[in-house]
């Protein structure tokens, strides 16, 4: 079955060029003008997928990605004419899967694309949990919980936390990270892995500020601790 993807643009050239283009390569796009119908169509539908421009005329895209993530864990990837590294980062910190930006190539929207669903549905067998004193990594329902209570991440965040979790007590450099990934890098800049961790421990630590499950080494990269008794 193809798979739905919302675009939600006011750029109307720009939609029509995407659905063709993703059309003819076996997704099925719609759009939506505003974050307004944006919204209103994701409450509605179903999608695989968010492309999400950042310029909405009746809003931030940014403030739409964050009211999303409070909802959901549907994909999203970020077009945008504001490419500074720091507005990717934003962008990153968020929420968002992947940051592309405008002007940009059809076949890497695609290729961008594909990788996001691809890390969402590698799912691994169903029932094999892994614990770590109060955490558990579901890897077959791609839920983490603290204390039983489900804690919010995106498919990338999920797939870096168990890349981690599963080699808890190895210096890992994002180097590495993004290879055990696939090398699906988010972009050319390893600052993304440290977004993405930051975010991560936002959701799994009492104190990101001083975390105990993933640790900083300096100048080698970040280690899931192996003991966790909290």
């Amino acid at each position: 079955m193809a798979e739905r993807i919302l675009m939600i643009d006011d750029d109307t050239r720009l939609a029509t060029m995407v659905s063709d283009y993703l059309g003819g390569a076996g997704f099925r796009v719609s759009v939506a003008g505003s974050a307004r119908d944006g919204e209103a169509q994701l409450r509605r539908e179903t999608y695989d997928a968010v492309i999400l421009d950042l310029m909405l005329p009746d809003g931030d895209g940014l403030d739409l990605c964050r009211r999303l993530r409070a909802t959901t864990d549907v994909p999203i990837l970020m077009l945008t004419a504001r490419g500074e590294p720091m507005d990717r980062v934003v962008g990153l910190e968020v929420g968002a899967d992947d940051y592309l930006a405008k002007p940009f190539e059809p076949r890497e929207l695609q290729a961008r694309l594909r990788a996001i669903l691809r890390r969402r549905g590698s799912t691994a067998p169903r029932g094999e949990t892994l614990r770590f004193g109060r955490l558990e990594i579901d890897k077959g329902a791609r839920v983490v919980r603290v204390d039983g209570e489900e804690r919010p991440l995106t498919s990338w965040q999920f797939a870096l936390l168990l890349v981690l979790a599963e080699r808890a007590g190895r210096v890992l450099s994002r180097d590495a990270l993004m290879d055990l990934l696939k090398g699906e890098k988010l972009e050319a800049f390893d600052r993304s892995v440290d977004v993405h961790v930051s975010r991560i421990r936002a959701a799994i630590e009492d104190d990101a500020k001083k975390p105990r499950r993933i640790l900083t080494v300096r100048g080698a990269g970040y280690v899931f601790a192996r003991d966790q008794d909290r």
